[in-house]
């Protein structure tokens, strides 16, 4: 089983917390409904009564919305009616922000415990991605719905070892019902990739979840690690999502985390110098050395291809053998920075492929600092006094003299001392021809 990150391999392994749950069969894990006193009453798959009209002032715990866990936030209004009177409007959001963010938190503690980064990636990246780009309706169309915690779909497989993963999760989803699956597959996925030392992700939350089975996409929409010809299946997959030949080069890259196992997807070695001591399950064979820390290892190794003991999959060579993949892997082969920007984008995408937002332009649960005013670089022309500019051998000399300082233009001083100097020295030639005169 591949414990791999990417929509490319059909099944990941799990940590060593997991190894005895290896080969337990998956059963449906639906998410319950929340009645009006928040108890938990029946599961999700039960069939559900008819919707009544709903009133705009008040959000129903008990209608067939009920097992999406809405998060109410009430807002006051003061209506003029032959007087003042106070309306309470509900607005019902799919996850609470406050539990979402306690979440996290607890997902965190997972990462550390259990060394189970590539599997949680995994599972969010194959609940998003099933989209289908040319079907509009939800949640026919797929993607990150919370889809892939019921049995059916668990069984595809490409899913094969991710009950592992939903095992881990489920207690979270227990203690926090007001964060719906389909965010929490996402939350945890995300947190996964910047624990393990990878880019901050910007993701957003709200997402929906289906509410039954029949509602999970037809098997077959996620890749083929052992397909005959992998550059043509890479984008017969990723363009049905909207994705570009730069997201699939940089999607491939999270390849840098995680392990193949031989008896579960077929590929790779029962172990190697670097599997089999662990951590988690020991066994299997990595793309990557440090196959637990993100960077971009899986772009340098490919291209050197000299360790035996390290994977390389049809999929992998071959973004070193089409030429638009290439251009993509030999830049982030050589600049980490620059992949890390384009997957913190191609992951961020990815996770919010066919999800219907609760609020429509979702939840963030990260303080966004207020951006700080860059100082203004130096240009020595500013300064001239007259319609004429300076001359260059003047511009020298006040740049040296700016630079003497600690100034540069590409490091400018935080206040203004250049003006300063030149204002206590035009001060300073004018007192001088004051006495001289």
């Amino acid at each position: 089983m591949a414990e791999r990150l990417s929509l490319l391999m059909p099944s990941l392994s799990s940590s060593s917390s997991m190894a005895s749950t290896s080969g337990v069969t998956s059963r449906p894990l639906p998410s319950p409904i929340r009645s009006n006193k928040t108890s938990l009453v029946a599961p999700s798959s039960l069939p559900m009564p008819s919707p009544s009209p709903a009133s705009s002032l008040k959000c129903r715990r008990t209608s067939p919305l009920s097992h999406l866990f809405l998060y109410q936030k009430r807002l006051s209004v003061r209506v003029s009616s032959a007087g003042l009177s106070s309306v309470t409007v509900t607005k019902c959001f799919a996850s609470d922000p406050d539990q979402l963010r306690s979440a996290r938190e607890d997902i965190k503690e997972l990462l550390r415990t259990k060394f189970c980064h590539p599997i949680l990636i995994r599972l969010g990246w194959h609940d998003s991605g099933t989209y289908n780009k040319d079907i509009e309706e939800w949640p026919q169309r797929g993607g990150a719905n919370g889809s892939l915690r019921f049995d059916i779909e668990m069984k595809h497989s490409a899913n094969a070892g991710l009950v592992n993963a939903l095992k881990l999760l489920q207690p979270i989803k227990e203690k926090y019902p007001g964060v719906t699956y389909a965010d929490l597959f996402q939350l945890a996925s995300a947190t996964a990739v910047e624990e393990a030392g990878g880019p901050k992700i910007p993701m957003k939350y709200g997402r929906v979840d289906v509410s039954t089975p029949e509602q999970c996409p037809e098997e077959g929409r996620l890749p083929d690690a052992g397909a005959p010809s992998p550059a043509t299946h890479l984008r017969n997959v990723f363009y049905r999502m909207g994705f570009s030949d730069k997201d699939i080069v940089a999607l491939s890259g999270a390849h840098t985390l995680g392990r193949s196992r031989l008896e579960r997807s077929g590929f790779g070695k029962p172990e190697t110098n670097y599997t089999k001591d662990g951590p988690g399950a020991p066994g299997g064979q990595s793309w990557t050395v440090q196959w637990l820390k993100f960077d971009n290892s899986y772009f340098k190794d490919i291209k050197e291809e000299r360790d035996e003991n390290l994977l390389v999959l049809p999929t992998d060579a071959v973004l070193f053998e089409d030429p638009s993949f290439q251009v993509f892997a030999e830049k982030y082969a050589a600049d980490q920075e620059i992949f890390f920007k384009d997957y913190a984008e191609a992951h961020a995408k990815l996770s919010n492929l066919g999800a219907k937002f609760d609020p429509p332009e979702g939840i963030s649960i990260d303080d966004s600092p207020l951006k700080e005013v860059a100082p203004e670089k130096f240009v020595a022309a500013k300064y001239s006094s007259g319609k004429t500019e300076l001359s260059e051998a003047m511009k020298q000399k006040i740049r040296a003299e700016y630079e003497a300082v600690g100034g540069s233009p590409d490091k400018p001083l935080q206040s203004n001392y250049f003006l300063n100097i030149i204002i206590g020295v035009a001060v300073l030639a004018l007192l001088t021809s004051l006495l001289s005169n």
